[in-house]
């Protein structure tokens, strides 16, 4: 009771009413200060600023009518090989030479191409309808690549037409030489299953590959040209490796999704 009543006789003192009062000192100013500045700076970014996302995938390089499995028409056993991998064959060229119960008979391509993978050897046995080869649908060797991304689940929804893409080539050093570019040119409307992939690449090993997490939707993403570069495309580094890059070549795309305002995050 006592210190209760020193303190009210101390506020009824007027000896201390002339005295100034200090609100804050110098260095709570300044950090007042920058706590302001920070928070006005975040505000206006959040309502002009925007944020980039990229959306990955894995893929493939290759050629826009994709490639075809030749099956041999016969059985028997594989007495000569007559192509080379890598060699552009008109169509109806021989590949094998089978001996059959009739005789040797020839498998030969169904429509030109490039020969790609031969599995077929000379002393190994085939059966009717076995895989023998892969050809790829080629009708000039200067017919650019293009890369066919597949994007898992329901991702290919929020894919633009046009969106940039920045692909990770497996054969080439990405430290050293960068990124190949390029940009989306379709996206596939539905899923594609196994079969369908398998149809289209010729391997029904990356097919498997590429429908580990489901039924992808297949992006297909046109490969920037450039004149200066060695393999004939535009990379992120000035002139990119000093050797071509080939088809069947496996990739990871980056996909630029358009830039969106960070208030929309939070709006409803």
């Amino acid at each position: 009771m006592q210190f209760r009543q020193k303190a009210l006789s101390k506020l009824q003192s007027p000896e201390e009413l002339d005295l100034p009062v200090r609100f804050a000192r110098p260095q709570g100013r300044l950090v007042l200060a920058v706590t302001v500045l920070v928070m006005a700076a975040a505000a206006f970014w959040a309502v002009t600023g925007t944020v980039s996302s990229k959306l990955g995938a894995p893929g493939i390089l290759t050629r826009a009518e994709g490639s075809y499995v030749l099956q041999s028409p016969v059985a028997g056993q594989v007495t000569e090989v007559l192509a080379e991998a890598g060699r552009l064959l008109p169509p109806g060229a021989p590949l094998l030479t089978v001996r059959t119960e009739q005789g040797d008979r020839p498998v030969r391509a169904v429509t030109g191409g490039r020969l790609t993978t031969l599995v077929a050897r000379v002393g190994s046995v085939v059966t009717t309808g076995a895989d023998v080869a892969t050809l790829e649908h080629v009708k000039n060797p200067d017919d650019p690549l293009v890369a066919v991304l597949y994007v898992p689940g329901t991702g290919g929804a929020s894919i633009p037409v046009g969106a940039p893409v920045d692909l990770t080539v497996q054969s080439v050093p990405q430290r050293q030489f960068g990124v190949l570019r390029g940009r989306v040119t379709a996206v596939g409307r539905a899923p594609q299953t196994p079969a369908q992939i398998s149809g289209f690449l010729g391997d029904k090993a990356l097919a498997e590959q590429f429908s580990r997490q489901g039924n992808p939707v297949a992006v297909l993403v046109e490969l920037e040209r450039s004149a200066t570069t060695k393999s004939g495309y535009r990379w992120s580094s000035t002139d990119g490796p000093p050797y071509a890059v080939d088809s069947t070549t496996p990739v990871t795309g980056a996909v630029r999704l358009a830039a969106q305002r960070p208030a929309d995050w939070l709006l409803p």
